[in-house]
Protein backbone atom coordinates (compact mmCIF):
# COMPACT_ATOMS: atom_id res chain seq x y z
CA UNK A 1 0.00 0.00 0.00
CA UNK A 2 2.78 2.44 0.94
CA UNK A 3 4.66 1.65 -2.27
CA UNK A 4 1.53 2.46 -4.30
CA UNK A 5 1.07 5.65 -2.32
CA UNK A 6 4.68 6.61 -3.01
CA UNK A 7 4.19 6.08 -6.76
CA UNK A 8 1.00 8.16 -6.76
CA UNK A 9 2.68 10.93 -4.75
CA UNK A 10 5.71 10.91 -7.07
CA UNK A 11 3.42 11.22 -10.11
CA UNK A 12 1.52 14.10 -8.46
CA UNK A 13 4.72 15.93 -7.54
CA UNK A 14 6.04 15.40 -11.07
CA UNK A 15 2.95 17.11 -12.49
CA UNK A 16 3.26 19.92 -9.93
CA UNK A 17 6.85 20.53 -11.02
CA UNK A 18 5.83 20.62 -14.68
CA UNK A 19 2.89 22.98 -14.07
CA UNK A 20 5.16 25.34 -12.10
CA UNK A 21 3.55 24.79 -8.71
CA UNK A 22 7.19 24.20 -7.79
CA UNK A 23 9.98 25.98 -9.64
CA UNK A 24 13.57 25.00 -10.27
CA UNK A 25 15.51 25.25 -6.98
CA UNK A 26 12.45 25.21 -4.70
CA UNK A 27 12.78 23.30 -1.45
CA UNK A 28 10.08 20.64 -0.95
CA UNK A 29 8.81 20.78 2.64
CA UNK A 30 8.32 17.17 3.79
CA UNK A 31 6.05 18.05 6.71
CA UNK A 32 3.73 20.23 4.62
CA UNK A 33 3.62 17.74 1.74
CA UNK A 34 2.88 14.82 4.07
CA UNK A 35 -0.06 16.79 5.44
CA UNK A 36 -1.18 17.78 1.94
CA UNK A 37 -1.21 14.17 0.70
CA UNK A 38 -2.53 12.77 4.00
CA UNK A 39 0.32 10.29 4.42
CA UNK A 40 3.18 9.58 6.80
CA UNK A 41 6.63 10.78 5.85
CA UNK A 42 7.71 7.24 4.86
CA UNK A 43 5.86 7.04 1.51
CA UNK A 44 6.61 10.73 0.91
CA UNK A 45 10.33 10.12 1.32
CA UNK A 46 10.09 7.12 -1.01
CA UNK A 47 8.33 9.35 -3.56
CA UNK A 48 11.13 11.92 -3.28
CA UNK A 49 13.70 9.17 -3.79
CA UNK A 50 11.85 8.12 -6.96
CA UNK A 51 11.98 11.69 -8.21
CA UNK A 52 15.68 11.88 -7.36
CA UNK A 53 16.30 8.79 -9.50
CA UNK A 54 14.60 10.52 -12.43
CA UNK A 55 16.59 13.71 -11.79
CA UNK A 56 13.70 16.04 -10.95
CA UNK A 57 14.71 16.30 -7.28
CA UNK A 58 18.06 16.65 -5.55
CA UNK A 59 18.28 15.27 -2.00
CA UNK A 60 20.86 17.05 0.15
CA UNK A 61 21.64 15.54 3.59
CA UNK A 62 20.44 17.74 6.48
CA UNK A 63 19.06 20.30 4.03
CA UNK A 64 16.20 18.49 2.32
CA UNK A 65 14.78 17.94 -1.16
CA UNK A 66 15.10 20.55 -3.91
CA UNK A 67 13.50 20.71 -7.37
CA UNK A 68 15.93 20.32 -10.25
CA UNK A 69 14.98 20.84 -13.88
CA UNK A 70 17.60 19.91 -16.52
CA UNK A 71 18.29 22.54 -19.16
CA UNK A 72 17.59 22.02 -22.87
CA UNK A 73 21.14 20.96 -23.72
CA UNK A 74 21.32 18.38 -20.92
CA UNK A 75 17.91 17.02 -21.87
CA UNK A 76 18.85 16.82 -25.55
CA UNK A 77 22.07 14.97 -24.71
CA UNK A 78 20.24 12.44 -22.55
CA UNK A 79 17.70 11.72 -25.29
CA UNK A 80 20.53 11.40 -27.82
CA UNK A 81 22.25 8.74 -25.69
CA UNK A 82 18.93 7.00 -24.95
CA UNK A 83 18.18 6.72 -28.67
CA UNK A 84 21.54 5.05 -29.30
CA UNK A 85 21.19 2.66 -26.35
CA UNK A 86 17.77 1.61 -27.60
CA UNK A 87 19.15 1.15 -31.11
CA UNK A 88 21.82 -1.24 -29.80
CA UNK A 89 19.20 -3.13 -27.77
CA UNK A 90 17.05 -3.48 -30.88
CA UNK A 91 19.96 -4.62 -33.03
CA UNK A 92 20.88 -7.38 -30.55
CA UNK A 93 17.28 -8.33 -29.74
CA UNK A 94 16.53 -8.91 -33.44
CA UNK A 95 19.06 -11.77 -33.29
CA UNK A 96 18.15 -13.13 -29.85
CA UNK A 97 14.51 -12.42 -29.01
CA UNK A 98 12.36 -15.36 -27.92
CA UNK A 99 8.87 -16.29 -29.12
CA UNK A 100 7.59 -15.68 -25.59
CA UNK A 101 8.96 -12.13 -25.73
CA UNK A 102 7.08 -11.50 -28.98
CA UNK A 103 3.88 -12.38 -27.13
CA UNK A 104 4.88 -9.98 -24.33
CA UNK A 105 5.51 -7.16 -26.80
CA UNK A 106 2.20 -7.72 -28.56
CA UNK A 107 0.36 -7.81 -25.22
CA UNK A 108 2.05 -4.58 -24.11
CA UNK A 109 1.15 -3.01 -27.45
CA UNK A 110 -2.48 -4.02 -27.05
CA UNK A 111 -2.55 -2.32 -23.65
CA UNK A 112 -0.84 0.73 -25.15
CA UNK A 113 -3.54 0.88 -27.82
CA UNK A 114 -6.28 0.73 -25.18
CA UNK A 115 -4.59 3.57 -23.27
CA UNK A 116 -4.22 5.59 -26.49
CA UNK A 117 -7.89 5.06 -27.32
CA UNK A 118 -8.75 6.32 -23.83
CA UNK A 119 -6.31 9.26 -24.23
CA UNK A 120 -4.64 8.22 -20.96
CA UNK A 121 -1.00 9.28 -21.32
CA UNK A 122 0.06 8.00 -17.89
CA UNK A 123 -1.33 4.52 -18.50
CA UNK A 124 0.17 4.51 -21.98
CA UNK A 125 3.58 5.34 -20.56
CA UNK A 126 3.40 2.53 -17.99
CA UNK A 127 2.75 0.00 -20.75
CA UNK A 128 5.32 1.71 -22.97
CA UNK A 129 7.94 1.13 -20.27
CA UNK A 130 7.07 -2.58 -20.28
CA UNK A 131 7.41 -2.68 -24.06
CA UNK A 132 10.87 -1.11 -24.00
CA UNK A 133 12.09 -3.05 -20.96
CA UNK A 134 11.26 -6.29 -22.78
CA UNK A 135 13.49 -5.26 -25.68
CA UNK A 136 16.31 -4.31 -23.28
CA UNK A 137 16.08 -7.75 -21.68
CA UNK A 138 15.93 -9.55 -25.01
CA UNK A 139 19.16 -7.88 -26.11
CA UNK A 140 20.79 -10.67 -24.10
CA UNK A 141 23.29 -8.21 -22.63
CA UNK A 142 22.62 -7.62 -18.93
CA UNK A 143 24.98 -4.64 -18.66
CA UNK A 144 23.29 -2.92 -21.60
CA UNK A 145 19.90 -3.76 -20.09
CA UNK A 146 20.77 -2.16 -16.74
CA UNK A 147 22.26 0.97 -18.30
CA UNK A 148 19.19 1.36 -20.53
CA UNK A 149 16.85 0.95 -17.55
CA UNK A 150 18.78 3.59 -15.58
CA UNK A 151 18.55 6.17 -18.35
CA UNK A 152 14.93 5.22 -19.03
CA UNK A 153 14.18 6.02 -15.38
CA UNK A 154 16.08 9.31 -15.64
CA UNK A 155 14.04 10.37 -18.68
CA UNK A 156 10.69 9.03 -17.44
CA UNK A 157 9.11 12.44 -16.62
CA UNK A 158 10.06 13.89 -20.00
CA UNK A 159 9.07 10.88 -22.08
CA UNK A 160 5.75 10.84 -20.23
CA UNK A 161 5.27 14.59 -20.84
CA UNK A 162 6.00 14.12 -24.54
CA UNK A 163 3.06 11.72 -24.80
CA UNK A 164 0.72 14.57 -23.86
CA UNK A 165 1.52 16.36 -27.12
CA UNK A 166 -1.35 16.14 -29.58
CA UNK A 167 -1.17 13.02 -31.75
CA UNK A 168 1.98 11.66 -30.09
CA UNK A 169 0.37 8.51 -28.65
CA UNK A 170 -1.02 7.47 -32.03
CA UNK A 171 2.35 8.16 -33.66
CA UNK A 172 4.11 6.17 -30.94
CA UNK A 173 1.78 3.22 -31.56
CA UNK A 174 2.67 3.21 -35.26
CA UNK A 175 6.36 3.29 -34.34
CA UNK A 176 5.87 0.35 -31.97
CA UNK A 177 4.39 -1.68 -34.81
CA UNK A 178 7.41 -0.91 -37.03
CA UNK A 179 9.73 -2.01 -34.21
CA UNK A 180 7.90 -5.31 -33.72
CA UNK A 181 7.85 -5.97 -37.48
CA UNK A 182 11.63 -5.50 -37.68
CA UNK A 183 12.20 -7.76 -34.68
CA UNK A 184 9.91 -10.49 -36.06
CA UNK A 185 11.76 -10.47 -39.38
CA UNK A 186 15.16 -10.54 -37.66
CA UNK A 187 16.11 -7.24 -39.31
CA UNK A 188 18.83 -5.98 -36.97
CA UNK A 189 19.44 -2.65 -38.66
CA UNK A 190 15.75 -2.09 -39.23
CA UNK A 191 15.06 -2.65 -35.52
CA UNK A 192 17.95 -0.36 -34.55
CA UNK A 193 16.75 2.43 -36.85
CA UNK A 194 13.11 2.06 -35.78
CA UNK A 195 14.02 2.33 -32.10
CA UNK A 196 16.44 5.21 -32.66
CA UNK A 197 13.79 7.18 -34.56
CA UNK A 198 11.16 6.29 -31.95
CA UNK A 199 13.20 7.72 -29.05
CA UNK A 200 15.05 10.56 -30.79
CA UNK A 201 13.76 14.08 -30.13
CA UNK A 202 15.93 15.98 -32.59
CA UNK A 203 14.65 18.92 -34.58
CA UNK A 204 10.92 19.49 -34.54
CA UNK A 205 10.29 16.74 -31.98
CA UNK A 206 12.66 18.35 -29.49
CA UNK A 207 11.21 21.80 -30.14
CA UNK A 208 7.71 20.42 -29.51
CA UNK A 209 8.85 18.77 -26.28
CA UNK A 210 10.45 21.98 -24.96
CA UNK A 211 7.40 24.00 -26.01
CA UNK A 212 5.19 21.55 -24.17
CA UNK A 213 7.31 21.80 -21.04
CA UNK A 214 7.28 25.58 -21.23
CA UNK A 215 3.51 25.64 -21.71
CA UNK A 216 3.05 23.37 -18.70
CA UNK A 217 5.10 25.78 -16.61
CA UNK A 218 3.32 28.95 -17.77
Amino acid sequence: MEQRSAINIANSLEKMIFNATFADGDRLDEVRLAEQFGVSRTPLREALQRLESSGLVTLIPRRGAFVRQPGPLELFEMFEVMAELEAVCGRLAARRISDKAFDELRAANARCQAASDAQNADLYYDENETFHATIYRESGNSFLEQESLKLQKRLRPFRRQQLRLRGRMAQSMAEHEAIVDALVSGDSEGAANALRNHVSVQGERFHSLMTGLSAAAS
